[in-house]
């Protein structure tokens, strides 16, 4: 298994330099790949602060890259609520995550915007 980062998922997505795609396009197509909840957040973060890329096409471009059959990533249906919940809800991707993971587990925090999203 291959855990990949932030920039090679990024390449894959923008398909801005050919080089660097084609390569991430290998290795992520052909190989059981990884991807770390930390390294989605910071892929998201990238996508909306740098690129300017609008929520709901970063909510349609990574589930449809989570689709992929070799990615493997921890509880991925919670993982795709919270990339859903993200187009729609004034709330920062964490913040997301934290919300949907929040069904099955007691969430604390003094944020007033996650505490108004928490399952009780």
């Amino acid at each position: 298994m291959i855990l990949v980062d932030a920039n090679y998922i990024l390449r894959f997505l923008l398909k801005d330099n050919r080089e660097m795609y084609e390569l991430s396009r290998d290795i992520i197509c052909k190989n059981d790949c990884i991807i770390l909840n930390e390294v989605l957040a910071e892929v998201v973060y990238v996508l909306l602060k740098v690129y300017s890329v609008e929520k709901n096409v970063i909510k349609s471009t990574l589930i449809e890259f989570l689709q992929h059959k070799n990615i493997i990533i921890d509880d991925k249906n919670s993982i795709i609520e919270a990339i859903e919940m993200f187009e729609y809800k004034n709330l920062d991707f964490v913040d997301c995550i934290l919300c949907a993971k929040s069904k099955n587990y007691v969430v604390k925090t003094f944020g007033k915007k996650l505490n108004s999203c928490l399952q009780r």
